[in-house]
Formats: C-alpha cells, structure tokens, sequence
C-alpha cells in the first residue's frame, strides 16, 4: 500500500455471503489503477481484511457519524471515489460523496429512487407508464386509496429493499393486515419513511432486474435477471436467472424507457438495479434503486456475460468510462433455501459437488431463527448457483442442486399477531 496514493472509500461492506465476489473484484480493479481502498464500516472487519488497506468503525446507521468519520478520512487522504452498495447507506454516502466533491450518484438522483412515492410520481409525470398509487398513513387512507385503484393492490413500505413487508391483497377484508404488515416493516428503515404504506394498482407480468450503469446521462444495461418469487400472497425473491443472450438487453421499449425513467428521476453517474413488470400495455418500472442489484444477481451478471459489476462500480466512481460489453455467453442462476415454517437452525449443509454448480454456501449460522412472513423476511438459510448453456436447463440444474441442501432445524411457534416482524441474525452488518 501506498499511503499516498488516491483512495477509494467504501462505505459498507454488507455481508460476507452477499458482497464478499464483489468487494473482491473492487480490490483487483482498485489495484490495476493503483488506488488504495479504505472501508467506513459498522463493524470490525474480518474478510474484509484481504480487500482492504485501511478501516474505520461507526455506527453508519447515524448518518452524523458517518458524515464525521467520512469527512476525517478526507482530511488524512486523496479521496478520489466513494462506493456504496448496501441499501441503508445509499443516501448518506451520496450525501459525503457531494460534499468531498468525487463522482458518483447525486443526492438527488438517491432520492427520486430511494422514496417509491417520489419515483411513482416523477415517472407518472413524464408520461411513462406507471400503476394507479397513493401513499397512505393510517389504514382508513389505505381503504380509501384501496376502493379508489380497485382491486388487487399491492401494499408496501416507501423505502425498503429486498421485497420486505410488501403484501398482494386480493380484497377488502385483507386490506388491514397487510397495512399493518407493510408500515410495521417501515420500522426499520429511515425515520421519515415509517409508519407509511404505498398502496398501488397491480400490475401484471413477469418480473426482470436489469443492472446497468450510467455514464454522464447514458444508460448503459450490463445484464438481465429473471425473478422468481414464491410464499405469496407475500414477493419473497427465491431465485434469478441471468441470460448473456437474453433478448430483452436489446428491446427497444425497454431499455428506452430505462433510460428515461433515469433522465427523470436526476441519475446522471452511477450504477443502479432496476426492477420491472413486462405488462400487457409495456414495460412498467416497479423501482429503481441507486446501488448495484443484492441477492448475489451481479455475481451471476460476471458468471453469464464476463462483465465485472467491481469493475464498473470503481470505474463509474472514478469518472471513468466503464466497460460492459459481454465476453462470456451462458447462463447462471442462483436459488436460495428456505425452512417450510419459522424454525431455529441446528445445521446446514451444502452439495460440495453436483452437475454445474458453481457454488452453495449456507446464510446462516446456528441458532439463528427464521421466520416466514408476515412475522419474518429474507429467511434463507442456504443458496446453491449453477451454470449451464441454457436457461431451461440451469433451472433443471438449480432444482437438483436445492434438493441436495440438508437443513436440519426445531421449529418456532409462529409470531403472535401484532408483533414486529424480525430478520434472520446477521442480514444487516452491524453488531447484534
């Protein structure tokens, strides 16, 4: 390490299973520009130290303490780019990023995709097809908005990730569990976005991420993942597939109402996943979120197409023209394990081999407890990633290799009605 050599400062590592590829991948294209990385974290690194030159602990979920430990590290060194994947953190490190003066997505572009109220209205303004919403704060509203959309609706919190608290709702008479569900789980996110519920028209189709970086205003798609959802009426992500042919990399519409949807929204520099209905009347933008796609998506985009999403994050954060054309051709997908009922993990084991697997890891430790939703989200204790020429076939490989994960737990009664929901031990990188 040189100590004055121009630093990258990451903010966040997020979680072993879910970032280590990618904090690799960081470290090998910081070092061919002869950058030093530095990590602002909520915790004391342990893998973290093979990818890293320098850490600083704070609590980051402070937004003051990570603006203050940010802005000393500025003062010691050459801060020249500023990464930011973990979704809770996206808006103070755009924040920093603005103040330091480094590239990177602006606070306003973080904003018009962190807030699902804000995008909804921004997008609908521009003419881009959008679901009937309203944002509501009291279960009456949520009828009100409910009988006014018409059912089916969806119901879920302003700004979180992952699928968390959002709930299909069939009818009136779910209507207030899955107002209760949807601004409970706003607990745990930014305090102006709790106690809140997005109530909105339900659109009909298949669901696709599609990651892609920006470059100076220009929307440019790395890769395609096809979603699988599963414990409805909940939207728990079980599964991707990522094609490097896919044909929607080059349709038209799609990638023309991306790219709008950007412009409106203020992206101008920076990396985002977007998610998307391709509905009967077009493709209609669920969300965009300013940070690379989670649920190891990017990883299986490396696996498919041989585009770096490490890479590109260094390279967009250092006002560098990213590269993303393709230099693989396959296909690779990923799918998670979960319990058949809230439980208490004894132990998990993975296939060490099975045909095209690339690799499984367990998600969680012993004695952790997973909990279904409503009372629990995210309850995987395991993910097995394989790869084949096809799609059809890395599903029919995925089934196989899921079947070979052994999860031996004791079950849980459920969570009484009315309690807060939980997330598995570990999901968030902070001390327990």
């Amino acid at each position: 390490m040189n100590p004055y050599a121009d630093t990258l400062l990451a903010i966040g590592s997020g979680l072993e299973p879910y970032r280590k590829y990618l904090a690799r991948s960081v470290h090998a294209r910081a070092r061919e520009l002869g950058l030093n990385l530095v990590l602002l974290n909520n915790i004391e690194p342990t893998w973290q130290r093979n990818y890293f030159d320098e850490f600083a602990v704070a609590n980051l979920f402070d937004h003051e303490q990570l603006r203050a430990r940010g802005r000393e590290i500025a003062r010691r060194r050459s801060v020249v780019g500023l990464l930011c994947w973990d979704e809770p953190l996206v808006q103070p490190a755009a924040d920093l990023a603005a103040e330091l003066g480094v590239p990177g997505l602006s606070p306003e572009g973080v904003r018009g995709c962190r807030d699902k109220h804000r995008t909804r209205t921004a997008l609908t303004a521009a003419g881009l097809l959008q679901p009937g919403f309203q944002l509501t704060r009291s279960l009456d509203e949520a009828r009100r908005a409910a009988d006014r959309i018409g059912y089916p609706v969806v119901v879920k919190p302003q700004a979180l990730g992952a699928s968390m608290g959002v709930v299909l709702v069939g009818d009136a008479m779910e209507l207030a569990a899955a107002f209760d569900t949807a601004a409970g789980a706003s607990a745990i996110g930014d305090a102006p976005f709790r106690g809140t519920a997005l109530v909105e028209e339900y659109a009909v189709g298949p669901e696709i991420s599609i990651d892609a970086a920006v470059d100076q205003g220009e929307y440019l798609p790395m890769f395609v993942a096809r979603k699988r959802t599963g414990h409805e009426p909940y939207f728990e992500e079980i599964g991707h597939t990522v094609d490097a042919a896919d044909p929607l990399l080059h349709d038209a519409e799609l990638i023309r109402t991306l790219a709008q949807a950007h412009r409106v929204l203020g992206v101008e520099n920076g990396i985002t996943h977007s998610e998307v209905r391709l509905t009967a009347r077009g493709p209609l933008i669920i969300e965009v979120n300013g940070r690379l796609g989670g649920d190891l998506i990017p990883f299986l985009g490396h696996i498919a197409t041989g585009v770096d999403p490490g890479a590109v994050l260094v390279d967009i954060a250092t006002g560098r023209r990213p590269t993303v054309r393709p230099t693989r051709n396959v296909v690779a997908g990923i799918r998670f394990g979960y319990p058949r009922q809230d439980c208490r993990v004894r132990s998990v084991t993975v296939p060490a081999h099975a045909t095209g697997l690339v690799t499984a890891a367990p998600m969680v430790e012993p004695g952790a407890e997973l909990r279904l939703p409503p009372g629990g989200y995210i309850a995987r204790h395991s993910f097995v990633v394989c790869e084949a020429a096809t799609a059809d076939h890395c599903d029919e490989l995925l089934d196989t290799a899921v079947t070979l994960v052994e999860l031996d737990a004791d079950p849980l009664e459920p969570i009484v009605a009315g309690d807060p929901f939980t997330l598995p031990a570990g999901l968030l990188d902070a001390d327990a």
